[in-house]
């Protein structure tokens, strides 16, 4: 039977074309290439960080020293300027030592009260006990058989009694001086801490730098009120510079004290500088809202999740003499494992 119609016969419908069978093929090794070069890559950053380990995850620093005064005053005396280096021991500023004088005059006085009191009380020990001695030696004589031979048993005994009476007596009032004269001696020994005190109170008033380094975001002036305990002043410390670099947790197990470094300092670049390995950081903080005693290293960056880092310490070795470095600037670090 033939395919036709009243209006002619039906045309057949084009069938699909063959597929391209070379352009698959190129797809297919295009997939290929690609997770091979990715496998490759991976390979090869596996091989590459097995022998260097890299991190632009590093800063430098030192102690940060806030210098706060012992006592309470008025600043009289501002002697050193911003950014300014200071040795230890330099004057930093001065509060108003007036009070402090006229606190350690006060407590000259009492100590002087105090010992002539003391001299009182030695005193009257010292007479107590030669009226005991006295009255030892009158008791010794009133038994005496010998020298008592015109009076009679009665006088005798009656002398006796007296003596003896009076050596009790004399031997409590030696009791009482004694007791008198130890009282004293607390007094004075009080007197004297509360004068050591005050002459503690009245050096204090000199504020001067306690270690080497630099005077950093000063805002003290004369005229400030300073109080104890609180910081008047922040030294960035010259003696206390080292890196800190924040390694990945798969590297650390490669590194220990000792080991050599290089470090680039973004403050100086295009320049390596030779250090080692200080410590490695054996505890971190599982999160930021800790006590702070452990230190706290961000697992994510820009929404993604790192691996935890740990920090590793570095000290440059031999640096320049004229290097000046930076505390929180940039810094990147490398090691050979």
């Amino acid at each position: 039977m033939s395919n036709t119609t009243s209006n002619g016969p039906i045309e057949p419908e084009p069938s699909a074309p063959p597929p391209d069978v070379p352009t698959e093929r190129r797809r297919a090794f295009r997939l290929v290439v690609g997770i091979a070069s990715l496998l490759a890559l991976w390979a090869v950053w596996q091989v590459l960080t097995s022998f260097v380990a890299y991190t632009d995850d590093a800063y430098v620093t030192t102690n940060f020293v806030t210098v706060a005064p012992q006592v309470t005053g008025v600043i009289v005396s501002v002697d050193i300027a911003n950014d300014r280096e200071v040795r230890r021991g330099d004057l930093l500023a001065v509060i108003d030592k007036l009070p402090f004088q006229l606190v350690v005059d006060q407590r000259k006085a009492a100590v002087q009260e105090a010992a002539a009191n003391h001299k009182l009380a030695d005193d009257e020990r010292k007479a107590a006990q030669d009226r005991l001695t006295a009255a030892t030696t009158a008791l010794q004589q009133a038994g005496n058989d010998q020298k008592q031979v015109a009076l009679t048993a009665a006088d005798r005994g009656a002398a006796q009694q007296r003596a003896a009476t009076e050596q009790a007596a004399a031997r409590e009032a030696v009791d009482k001086a004694s007791r008198s004269v130890a009282s004293q001696d607390a007094v004075v020994a009080q007197a004297q801490a509360a004068l050591a005190l005050a002459e503690w109170q009245l050096s204090q008033a000199e504020i001067r730098a306690p270690v080497d380094g630099t005077v950093n975001n000063l805002s003290l002036s004369v005229g400030d009120t300073a109080s104890a305990g609180k910081a008047l002043v922040g030294i960035v410390d010259a003696a206390g510079w080292r890196i800190v670099a924040n390694y990945k947790e798969n590297y650390i197990r490669k590194l220990e004290p000792g080991k050599a470094a290089w470090v680039w300092l973004d403050t100086h670049p295009w320049r390596l500088y030779r250090a080692r390995i200080e410590g490695v950081s054996r505890g971190i903080s599982r999160g930021p809202d800790e006590d702070g005693i452990l230190p706290y290293v961000a697992p994510t960056t820009d929404w993604i999740r790192l691996r935890r880092r740990f920090p590793v310490t570095f000290k440059l070795v031999d640096p320049p003499s004229d290097l000046t470095l930076y505390m929180g600037s940039d810094a990147s670090t490398l090691i050979f494992p």
